[in-house]
């Protein structure tokens, strides 16, 4: 196939059927990927077809409301494309189509490709999910868990007891233990320039404690609609943290009433089935039991996952944000928390959080780590989020 030939080939499949007389008909595997891209792009919001085949090699009717059919055209799907473009159709189908009551199907549930979305959205429907189909979304949640923390658990163990041993200083350390970019810095008056050298008068080394509890984090997460990927990587954050002996983790998760799910962070599956997506938003309710957990103020990070859509009291909200700010709490506000971009949120709140000290932005799932490594140390997270290149929210 000629460079032209194959030029012509992509724009008829990235076109559909009405390119069909200025590029010709697609045929044998093309013909397949194109009846399974027009099941989806090409219909109605009923997903059904407009009108019969052409001939006996291409279909019309679209995916409808079958679980049988959808869960043959996902089969079909994953033959032809790659699993990353199977994802997005297969997020665009359930959005599009409105497809999932569908997910309640076992037969529709075992044919689609697990992943964080696909979560999201069986969390939403935990609450009417029959007995037949809950203990199969159960094994589809444990496999998209199983690999998330396959990708964050390490990275984030690594992180966090490297910023603790690092917050916790000695001055006779062991010569493994010796921090010298410190030690330098603090013997620079003990420069020797006929030996061109620093002659430390003092040392100072990393601190380690063993397993003595070193940092309180509690992790409150807003379970509303929107936040269906955030909550996802948060309950499998959540459970990897609390795993750490040298942190107390807490999780707490909100609409406009308070759920503390701390006592299943063992299981981060149980976790996520203990969430109830949707509803509205209460984030002053959720600040004021979280309170109720600081008992070292100075020691306690305070992450905040929210798009900052209040329901509740605003001025009150603030206010306890600014209690918690003042009492020594390392306060950090994340409008999102997952790959999906930059979020909508409530700009105005975002405005009078960073008024108070506390950034807002949104924080990718591999770069977390790294946030709590420098929350731990108290570093300047607004300069942490420029420096990582959040997405930061205007006037925080």
């Amino acid at each position: 196939m000629t460079a032209d030939e194959e030029r012509r080939r992509r724009w008829r499949l990235a076109l559909g059927e009405p390119a069909d007389e200025s590029l010709g008909q697609p045929n044998g595997r093309d013909a397949a990927m194109d009846a399974a891209m027009a099941a989806l792009y090409d219909r109605g919001p009923d997903g059904e077809g407009n009108g019969a085949p052409k001939d006996g090699t291409r279909r019309s009717a679209g995916l409808g409301a079958s679980a049988p059919r959808v869960a043959r055209w996902l089969g079909d799907i994953r033959e032809y494309f790659p699993q990353s473009v199977v994802r997005v159709m297969q997020t665009d189908a359930i959005e599009r189509l409105n497809l999932t009551r569908l997910l309640l199907e076992p037969e529709m549930l075992s044919a689609v490709e697990p992943d964080v979305h696909l979560v999201g959205t069986l969390l939403s429907l935990n609450a009417v999910m029959p007995d037949k189909t809950r203990d199969l979304a159960r094994q589809v949640v444990r496999q998209v868990v199983d690999d998330l923390e396959k990708r964050i658990a390490q990275k984030a163990r690594a992180a966090v007891t490297g910023a603790l041993n690092r917050a916790s200083r000695i001055e006779r350390p062991r010569h493994g233990d010796i921090d010298w970019n410190r030690t330098i810095r603090a013997n620079l008056r003990h420069y020797q320039p006929a030996y061109r050298t620093v002659v430390p008068e003092r040392l100072i080394g990393y601190g380690r404690r063993g397993n003595a509890v070193q940092r309180d984090v509690i992790l409150c997460v807003d379970q509303s609609g929107s936040m269906a990927s955030s909550v996802v990587y948060s309950g499998v954050f959540a459970s990897v943290l609390a795993s750490l002996r040298t942190l107390r983790t807490s999780l707490v998760v909100f609409d406009t009433s308070v759920v503390d799910l701390t006592e299943h962070l063992s299981d981060p599956v149980d976790v996520l089935f203990g969430t109830q997506l949707g509803g509205g938003t209460d984030i002053n309710r959720a600040i004021a039991y979280s309170q109720r957990l600081v008992t070292r103020p100075r020691e306690t990070i305070f992450v905040l996952v929210s798009d900052l859509y209040e329901g509740g009291a605003r001025d009150e909200m603030l206010r306890r944000v600014a209690e918690l700010v003042g009492a020594g709490v390392q306060v950090v506000a994340l409008l999102a928390l997952s790959d999906d971009g930059a979020p909508s949120y409530d700009h105005d709140n975002a405005a009078a959080l960073g008024s108070l000290g506390v950034p807002a932005f949104a924080c990718t799932p591999d770069m977390f780590p790294e946030l709590m490594a420098a929350a731990i140390q108290r570093h300047d997270l607004r300069a942490f989020a420029e420096r990582e290149g959040a997405q930061r929210a205007h006037g925080s």
